[in-house]
């Protein structure tokens, strides 16, 4: 399936669940907009889901860090969008501050303020990720699609899907009724997959 048609049944399928308001989908000329504003390219089959309609709000949950976990790409405060593009480094950031240091990336520096920049330098090199529902990720690239939705909660990360369809599957339908024995989605994306244990 490619990345239009994978998108498209993904929002066809969120559609069907009755989930949450549906608008009219995001124009060329606001997809321009927002990737310029923000600086990263969406992926083809993200691309096509919020093309085909784009979902605004539901109501939040009790404790929700955000007030609308669907980022409002249309109307959203920009600062509210920012904080949602930041969330996945901003939560290793505050991993580090408290002790955290993956193996992959050498020795940690003695000194906390030096461990802190050290991997805010590493951290500005990774792969953007989008948000696609609260906490929710895709990978940004243009010319991608099909990667593992991944849920980012500090470094806590797993797979909620092993691409947009089936996360909006697992997501706001029934996952027990949908889940293979054998689901066992990997991420796909540098950097962030290191964060997943196997699974």
């Amino acid at each position: 399936m490619n990345g239009m048609k994978l998108g498209t049944e993904a929002a066809r399928l969120l559609a069907a669940a009755d989930c949450c308001e549906i608008e009219r989908g995001l124009s060329d000329a606001e997809f321009r907009r927002i990737e310029r504003e923000y600086g990263f390219e969406f992926a083809d089959d993200h691309r096509a889901f919020l093309a085909a309609g784009l979902p605004v709000s539901e109501p939040p949950e009790e404790g929700a860090t955000w007030e609308n976990p669907w980022p409002d790409w249309r109307h959203g405060e920009p600062e509210a969008i920012r904080q949602q593009l930041d969330w996945p480094v901003e939560g290793i950031v505050l991993a580090v501050q408290h002790g955290y240091w993956h193996s992959a990336w050498g020795q940690r520096p003695a000194d906390p303020d030096d461990a802190l920049a050290e991997a805010r330098a590493l951290l500005a090199r990774v792969p953007k990720l989008v948000p696609v529902y609260a906490h929710r990720f895709l990978p940004a690239g243009a010319g991608s699609y099909g990667h593992p939705v991944l849920s980012i909660w500090g470094t806590d990360i797993i797979c909620y899907g092993t691409d947009l369809l089936d996360y909006v599957n697992h997501e706001f339908d029934d996952f027990a009724a949908h889940t293979p024995d054998n689901w066992r989605p990997q991420a796909t994306v540098g950097f962030w997959r290191d964060f997943l244990s196997s699974i």
